[in-house]
């Protein structure tokens, strides 16, 4: 049986693996995150995936390696990482009573074969319109720091997500519908 890695330090795509009852190892992949910013943000997030997949396989044998990357974007502005409150701030002033889309890329690559599948999932979330209280009070929290699009679906920003359409666990970096789909192609099955 060929171990599992997931190439990531994230500790909600490590949360997330646990909670579908997958044995895996965590090898992050350390590679830097510079892609063509002229790309479509789908293809980004897709390239990058490969890019760390591939990475941490360049270290195992015989191996699958789980690889992802999400970013949010509203219009044609990828949401970053806010790493100050005023830019958490900022960031939240412009997401507040509209929608955006989170994109996730992931890869899954045989080391032994280098097989590799990748796959894209699409979420779009709504936030309700932020009074600027509401937003003072939630940056004061810390949690929007260094999260793409300055909130936490799966923490304190659920308040102020008002819906979502699509995958839920896409908002917290892994759309585990496609990816346990996707891992059947390696003979890994879930349930």
């Amino acid at each position: 049986m060929k171990i599992i890695i997931l190439a990531s330090a994230s500790p909600r795509r490590k949360e997330l693996l646990e909670k579908i009852g997958l044995k895996f190892e965590v090898d992050a992949s350390g590679c830097d995150e510079e892609i063509n910013a002229g790309l479509d943000p789908q293809e980004i997030v897709r390239q990058l995936s490969i890019k760390k997949a591939k990475s941490v396989a360049a270290r195992h044998k015989n191996a699958i390696v789980i690889a992802a990357d999400t970013i949010g974007v509203m219009g044609d502005k990828i949401l970053g990482k806010p790493h100050t409150e005023n830019e958490a701030c900022k960031m939240l002033q412009v997401i507040s009573g509209k929608s955006h889309l989170v994109i996730t890329g992931f890869s899954i690559l045989d080391t032994a074969t280098n097989k590799i599948v990748t796959g894209i999932a699409n979420t779009r979330v709504y936030i309700k319109k932020l009074t600027g209280q509401e937003i003072d009070a939630y940056v004061k929290t810390g949690e929007p720091l260094d999260k793409a699009g300055a909130y936490a679906i799966q923490g304190m920003g659920a308040v102020i997500v008002e819906k979502i359409e699509g995958d839920y666990y896409n908002v917290m970096g892994l759309p585990l519908h496609a990816l346990t789909e996707a891992l059947k192609e390696f003979g890994i099955k879930i349930i």
